[in-house]
């Protein structure tokens, strides 16, 4: 989408922050099955992949990385945050300490050419409003089958920059059955007339960022606050092919009627999430 260019007094104190959290559905016969898909989604989307995405993220909307902090867990699962800023950075050494206004909030360390001096130990202090995370959560129905794996991932940012740039990207490297984004800008800044800006780029729906190919592909409900700049968009894959949800084993392995049963709890799980709320048995 083409931007119109503002004339900005001073700092844009805009900070904008999109949440998305996709779902990867499966179904396992067995507890063994059960087991093994949970460790082949916890190789697939271990701390040094989702490392690498987040990384490209930050290219793709034009952010500089400050600290990389990462974890997998046990039994399963994996977080990795990101520290990110919009100026260049070069580090200062632990000897030559700087120390920033603390009267002001907006305050980073910049040398004469605008560059963002960041002594290392002092990072989330002075730049907490523009971050990167992703946590994973793996998990299964207790009474039988269905697996569901859920990551989400939250990009925050203030000044220019804008996390909606990343969203076709972030859409493509988890290929999700279900998904639920948020977008919020809070706070304002304001022209050079002094006139107060809460939005610095206007469009009506997340789906405006979302390619033509991905919205074919999907139900979308968009569900969305203007006057607070609040958006909010659920998405579910039209097309429903019976293997691509089978672990371990595939439709030609099992009863039709047993195809039929294991169908209808897919579908319940997705619908859940999809709408937010219990089905009844007799989905």
């Amino acid at each position: 989408m083409k931007k119109n260019k503002i004339k900005l007094y001073g700092f844009n104190n805009l900070t904008k922050t999109l949440s998305f959290n996709m779902y990867d559905i499966c179904y396992t016969k067995s507890v063994l099955d059960r087991n093994a898909y949970i460790s082949y989604i916890d190789e697939q989307y271990n701390a040094e992949r989702l490392t690498n995405i987040l990384k490209h993220v930050t290219e793709i909307i034009g952010a500089n990385i400050l600290n990389i902090a990462k974890q997998d867990y046990d039994p399963q699962g994996a977080s990795v945050t990101i520290l990110v800023c919009e100026e260049p950075v070069s580090v200062i050494s632990n000897n030559d300490y700087i120390s920033p206004d603390k009267n002001d909030s907006n305050s980073s360390i910049l040398d004469g050419n605008g560059t963002n001096n960041i002594k290392c130990e002092a990072v989330v202090a002075h730049l907490d409003k523009s971050h990167i995370t992703v946590h994973t959560y793996p998990e299964y129905h207790p009474d039988g089958g269905v697996c569901t794996f859920r990551a989400d991932i939250d990009v925050s940012t203030c000044g220019k920059i804008s996390p909606l740039n990343a969203l076709n990207y972030l859409i493509s490297s988890f290929e999700a059955d279900i998904m639920t984004i948020d977008y919020r800008v809070r706070g304002f800044t304001r022209d050079i007339t002094g006139r107060k800006i809460f939005n610095d780029h206007k469009f009506n729906s997340i789906q405006n960022y979302i390619s033509e190919d991905v919205r074919n592909r999907y139900y979308m409900i968009d569900v969305n606050v203007y006057q607070e700049n609040i958006f909010h968009t659920k998405c579910k894959l039209k097309e429903f092919d019976l293997d691509n949800y089978l672990f371990g084993f595939s439709k030609k392995d099992i009863h039709p009627g047993e195809a039929k049963e294991i169908t209808r709890r897919l579908l319940k799980e997705m619908d859940e999430i999809f709408y937010g709320q219990n089905m009844t048995n007799d989905y």
